[in-house]
C-alpha cells in the first residue's frame, strides 16, 4: 500500500531531510586523500545526534554505522572502517536521520582530491540523471517515467543503470512501497499523486550494470570491477511540483 503524505508529515520530513543533507555537507569537507571512512561516520553521527534525529541507517537490519560509504567500484551498502582514501578516489555516501519517526535518505558521490576524467564524466552524468527523474516526480506523471528520464541520461553518457537496487517510497519506514526503479518504459507504472514521497536515487556504473555482493553480506560491487556513482534525494510529489526535502 502507498502512503500519501500529508502537509504537516512532509513538513516533519522535511526536517529530516535538512538535518541528512546537513550530515552529507560535513562529511563532504572532510573527504580528501588521508582521511578514513570511519572517521567520516563519526562526523556524520555526530551531526545527526547534535540536531536532535537520530541515524537511521545505524542498528537498521542490523547495519553497523550511521554512513554507506562505498569507493570506486563499491556501488551502495559499503561499511566505514579503516580504509583509507585515497587522491583519485570517488566516495558514495548514502545517510540517512529520522525525525519524530519519519525518515529522510539521501546520497552524494565526492571526488577524492583528483579524479580522473571518467570519473569526472560518471559523477556529473549520475547527478544529471538524478535531476532528470526528479524533474518528472509529477502527479501528471506515471512511476517509470522517472526511471525513464535517469536511464536515457545516463546511457547518453556512455554509462550503465544498476537494476538491482532501486529507489522506494518513504515516509514512517525507511523503505515503501512503491519501488521506484532508475529505468523503465516512459508512460508505463502507476499514475503519480500529490502527496507521495520517494527517495529517488540512481546508481550509475561506468561499465556494465551487473553486480554482486561481497561477504560481508551488505557491499555490493560492480561485477565487472567498473566504477560506480550513487546520488539520491528524499522527493515529495506535490500540486506545485516536486519538492526536494533533503536539502539545507
Amino acid at each position: 500500500m502507498i502512503v500519501l503524505k500529508t502537509p504537516v508529515e512532509i513538513e516533519v520530513m522535511r526536517e529530516a531531510g535538512r538535518i541528512t543533507a546537513g550530515a552529507l555537507r560535513r562529511v563532504g569537507e572532510a573527504v580528501r586523500p588521508g582521511v578514513t571512512t570511519l572517521e567520516l561516520d563519526v562526523i556524520a553521527e555526530e551531526y545527526i545526534r547534535s540536531e536532535g534525529a537520530v541515524p537511521a541507517f545505524l542498528g537498521y537490519h542490523g547495519f553497523p554505522a550511521t554512513l554507506c560509504t562505498s569507493v570506486n567500484e563499491q556501488v551502495v551498502h559499503g561499511i566505514p572502517g579503516s580504509r583509507v582514501l585515497c587522491d583519485g578516489d570517488i566516495l558514495s555516501v548514502d545517510c540517512g536521520a529520522v525525525v519524530d519517526g519519519y525518515f529522510g535518505d539521501a546520497a552524494y558521490t565526492f571526488p577524492v582530491g583528483t579524479v580522473s576524467d571518467q570519473a569526472a564524466a560518471l559523477l556529473s552524468a549520475t547527478s544529471v540523471s538524478l535531476d532528470a527523474g526528479i524533474a518528472k516526480a509529477r502527479p501528471d506523471m506515471r512511476l517509470y517515467d522517472i526511471g525513464s528520464a535517469v536511464q536515457k541520461v545516463a546511457e547518453a553518457a556512455g554509462f550503465s543503470v544498476v537494476r538491482e537496487y532501486v529507489g522506494h517510497g518513504i515516509g514512517r519506514a525507511m523503505h515503501e512501497e512503491p519501488q521506484v526503479p532508475n529505468f523503465g518504459q516512459a508512460g508505463k507504472g502507476l499514475q503519480l499523486k500529490s502527496g507521495m514521497v520517494f527517495a529517488i536515487e540512481p546508481m550509475i556504473n561506468a561499465g556494465g550494470y551487473d553486480v554482486k555482493s561481497l561477504s560481508d553480506g551488505w557491499t555490493v560491487v560492480t561485477s565487472d570491477g567498473a566504477l560506480s556513482a550513487h546520488f539520491e534525494h528524499t522527493v515529495a510529489i506535490t500540486d506545485d511540483g516536486p519538492v526536494i526535502l533533503t536539502c539545507e
